[in-house]
């Protein structure tokens, strides 16, 4: 009992089993099938916004006229051939009813001013071999129907072998009836001016919905040009806001955060203008009183110490200020580099300087010379070879210092940026000792929408590498 309990089990665990794995198959596909399609879609706004307007537009027409042509104008053909063959018929029934002239010419004369056909009457003859039928054979379909409905007698159609007319032959008892008939006479020939009356419209339509989804866009992207400038630093020109509702409020919300910040700045800016004016005021005092000691001897320690002091609180101001208060401009990078060398071949020390494409970049000059000088200095204090190149392309300004050091840990590339960090070899002390150099460097680098990374030298020491967007 147990058994047969087990194999019912087995049975109907069987076929769930595929079941299953075919849905998750499906599943499956359907994720794969939507995110190849969400990488193929435009990332725009712009884009994505006209495709969202055009493809609806685009499957309504579609529909109208697939419908419209497809029911409304094979009734109207069907119509129309319907009459065409009842002209025919009727022809051939007065043809074999009564009586004609010997060349039927009263016949084809009342057939092309009263029915508009063109009619000849030939000795009996084979039918011409069927040819191939056209692709579009509606109306070809709708006259053999026809003709076999009406007529019933052995016939031969070519309606695509002259392009104004189409040519009937049929077999009667003692003659073959040869038709022509105009082809307007047989379907609808508005279909032109249906077609580009839904094009005419459609393109106008569509015409203004570009333009007026141009004029929501604008405002969104006048909007991250100043977020982007804001980011990098530069002057963000006030601007009225514009577009729809949602829109504005975004405008009128950056504005607001613009203005605190700008506040903030400037109220810690004139903090820390008041702090190193106090504290400069203790130190020059502590100066006095040290050169008033006659003994010499103990005071050049104490001397040393309150110029480190001094040192340190630049450090300290310059790390916490920044390079808020300078403004960005126009700014000769390569020169900037060589002023950078000079400053180093002054301090004893040798620097290979080297820079490509175009020198004038919009950045702080004071605050980038800063947080280069912070790096070059860094690499020679590390390092006996020093490299230093810059290269300005593809809207971006990328500066490499390279030396020949001891480099710095992958476990330790992030923490060297952190302030007052010390590692073993101790990359990230400055000039006075407080740890701040990288941390500044970087802190600038970032003020400029950019950043500093760090890798391994072709020299074999450490790379510091900044990229700014320019």
């Amino acid at each position: 009992m147990d058994t047969a309990v087990k194999g019912s089990g087995d049975r109907t665990s069987g076929p769930a089993r595929p079941a299953a794995a075919k849905r998750r198959g499906l599943r499956a596909a359907y994720r794969n099938f939507a995110r190849r399609l969400g990488n193929a879609m435009p990332k725009g706004l712009y884009a994505r916004s006209l495709i969202i307007i055009i493809t609806p537009v685009v499957v309504i027409q579609t529909v109208v006229a697939f419908v419209f042509m497809e029911q409304h104008w094979q009734t109207v053909t069907a119509r129309l051939t319907e009459a065409v063959v009842a002209d025919i018929a009727a022809i051939i029934d007065v043809l074999e009813t009564y009586p004609q002239d010997a060349d039927f010419d009263q016949l084809s004369k009342i057939a092309k001013d009263r029915l508009n056909l063109r009619i000849a009457v030939l000795p009996l003859e084979p039918l011409p071999a069927a040819g191939p039928k056209p692709f579009f054979s509606s109306l070809d379909q709708n006259f053999s129907h026809e003709l076999s409905k009406q007529i019933g007698r052995p016939f031969w159609i070519d309606t695509v072998g002259r392009s104004n007319l189409i040519e009937m032959r049929i077999q009667l008892d003692e003659h073959v009836l040869r038709v022509f008939a105009r082809r307007s006479q047989t379907y609808a020939s508005n279909s032109l001016t249906f077609l580009s009356w839904m094009v005419g419209i459609s393109v106008i339509l569509l015409t203004i919905a570009i333009i007026f989804l141009r004029n929501q866009i604008r405002p969104i992207l006048r909007l991250a040009a100043a977020v982007d400038d804001f980011g990098k630093g530069r002057a963000v020109p006030d601007f009225a806001p514009r577009g729809a509702r949602e829109v504005r409020r975004a405008t009128i919300a950056f504005h607001e955060m613009r203005d605190r910040v700008d506040r903030q700045i400037e109220q810690r800016t004139a903090m820390l203008a008041g702090v190193s004016h106090d504290l400069r005021t203790i130190l020059t005092r502590f100066r006095l009183q040290l050169a008033l000691i006659e003994d010499k001897a103990d005071v050049d320690p104490m001397v040393k110490d309150v110029d480190d002091m001094n040192r340190m609180l630049e450090g300290y101001l310059a790390f916490a200020r920044g390079d808020a208060g300078e403004t960005t401009m126009d700014t000769d990078v390569d020169m900037l580099l060589r002023e950078i060398g000079n400053d180093i071949r002054v301090a004893g020390h040798e620097a290979d300087i080297t820079f490509s494409g175009d020198p004038i970049v919009k950045v702080r000059p004071q605050g980038f010379k800063r947080c280069l000088t912070n790096l070059v200095r860094n690499a020679i204090r590390h390092g006996d070879r020093v490299m230093v190149s810059g290269v300005h392309e593809n809207g971006l300004l990328t500066v490499k210092v390279d030396d020949d050091g001891p480099g710095v840990p992958l476990e330790e590339r992030e923490a060297v940026f952190k302030p007052f960090y010390r590692g073993d070899i101790a990359r990230n002390i400055d000039e006075s000792g407080t740890g701040l150099g990288l941390a500044i460097a970087r802190d600038i680098a970032r003020s400029h929408g950019g950043d500093i990374t760090l890798d391994i030298s072709p020299l074999g020491g450490l790379r510091v590498q900044v990229v700014i967007p320019a």
